[in-house]
């Protein structure tokens, strides 16, 4: 695993030097991902879907803090997946809807 910088670094998904410092300090990769063996380590539930590529669509739960986002955001990286990603806590019916529709018009125009 290679080491981050955590004042000047260059990464592609840092954000910039001018990004929150969680923001630059996301992994970049799953193999820098730290945590969730549960999910990840060999055999596992993600590990198998990432082997198959046909990732299926997931709601991730947990605590704040504990790498939902950046986990999502990696997955779909490798996969090559369109990521909508809404917060329980801010989105009302509203934004689950719109949510909803977005990902409907994503898949429609992937099957053509």
């Amino acid at each position: 695993m290679k080491q981050l910088d955590l004042f000047h670094t260059t990464e592609p998904n840092s954000g910039g030097l001018g990004a929150p410092l969680a923001e630059r300090m996301r992994p970049g990769s799953l193999e820098e991902f730290v945590g969730q063996k549960h999910l990840l380590a060999a055999g596992r539930i993600l590990d198998r879907v990432l082997r198959s590529e046909q990732l299926p669509s997931l709601i991730l739960w947990g605590p704040p803090g504990c790498g939902k986002t950046t986990l999502a955001r990696l997955v779909a990286t490798q996969t090559g997946a369109h990521l909508i990603s809404l917060s329980a806590v801010m989105a009302g019916t509203k934004e689950i809807r719109a949510a909803v529709e977005a990902a409907r018009s994503v898949w429609v125009q992937e099957r053509r």
